[in-house]
């Protein structure tokens, strides 16, 4: 073992799991009606037991954000995760990009999917991650939403250039974030810094489309390099090569299908290669410091959820 490979071992990474079915998926939004979701078959559950799985065969423990909308049908699953050990956190309700909505109607699915999660878990939930990373620029106000709710770390902004989401030039590294309604901890997904770009490094489809080699490199650079933790996050359906298949342009097709097949094996050789914890416990230092300070009272009437900042 060299030198760097011990410096590598010696840090934790975050893994992450955002809980949604295949046909949640934002970019089939155009093909997929919300009102078929009840009537589609449901893979979430069987692809989430196969993760519980492998994370208890290589004695992982990781951080789950289920969406409310999953939570509120199939709670035994939310259940399960918790008995587990993992920490339960949340991905939204119905998972709706967060800028694409309004403030009143971000806080309401807020609101619903907190509730249903807590009561499904047994456990408090302190992590909220946006479907699609879709706090961005113009949505930076759900911040605001996400502290007076009672939330102490947000997953939500990756720094990078995509065509759905990210703010370029956000930070890197968990840092805190004061905003009008008070401080909450900021836990962007990994990425390395290469002539003046972020790289994604952070799972998704990143881990699928690119070598499995790009995945280790970016970690194991995060980790020796920098000394700091990536955040790693995958989807069940990532497992799934026989999910059904949907009419979809094809990049959206390259993007959500290729490689299936291969994901759960390399995510088997990752936890081999990397140390990994659940989000809660890598950064239990910084949200320690998040939650010495005392929040701001709400700026909104509690019935019209309005938030300012």
């Amino acid at each position: 073992m060299t030198r760097d490979d011990r410096a590598a071992g010696s840090v934790v990474n975050a893994l992450t799991i955002d809980v949604e079915d295949y046909f949640h998926v934002s970019a089939f939004d155009d093909v997929v009606d919300r009102s078929s979701w009840d009537g589609r078959e449901r893979r979430v559950v069987v692809n989430t037991d196969r993760l519980l799985a492998l994370l208890d065969r290589a004695q992982v423990r990781a951080t789950f954000f289920v969406l409310g909308w999953v939570a509120d049908r199939e709670p035994a699953l939310v259940r399960r995760i918790a008995a587990a050990g993992h920490e339960v956190a949340c991905h939204s309700y119905a998972h709706r990009l967060v800028y694409d909505l309004t403030p009143d109607a971000f806080r309401d699915d807020l609101r619903r999917a907190k509730a249903c999660i807590e009561e499904a878990s047994g456990l408090p939930v302190i992590g909220y991650r946006a479907p699609s990373y879709s706090i961005t620029a113009r949505s930076l106000w759900a911040l605001d939403a996400l502290v007076e709710e009672g939330f102490r770390y947000d997953a939500s902004i990756f720094p990078v250039h995509h065509d759905r989401y990210g703010i370029p030039d956000a930070p890197r590294h968990a840092h805190q974030l004061e905003r009008a309604a008070g401080s909450i901890l900021e836990i962007p997904p990994a990425t390395l810094q290469r002539a003046g770009l972020n790289l994604p490094v952070a799972g998704g489809g990143y881990f699928r489309l690119l070598p499995y080699s790009w995945t280790r490199y970016g970690l194991g650079s995060l980790n020796r390099r920098e000394g700091v933790p990536g955040v790693f996050y995958l989807h069940p359906w990532e497992i799934d090569p026989d999910q059904p298949r949907l009419p979809v342009p094809w990049l959206t097709r390259v993007r959500h299908y290729r490689n299936l097949h291969r994901t759960e094996p390399r995510l088997g050789r990752l936890l081999a290669d990397f140390r990994f914890a659940p989000v809660a416990s890598v950064f239990a230092g910084e949200l320690a410091a998040v939650g010495a300070t005392r929040p701001r009272p709400p700026v909104h009437s509690p019935s019209a959820g309005a938030v300012t900042g």
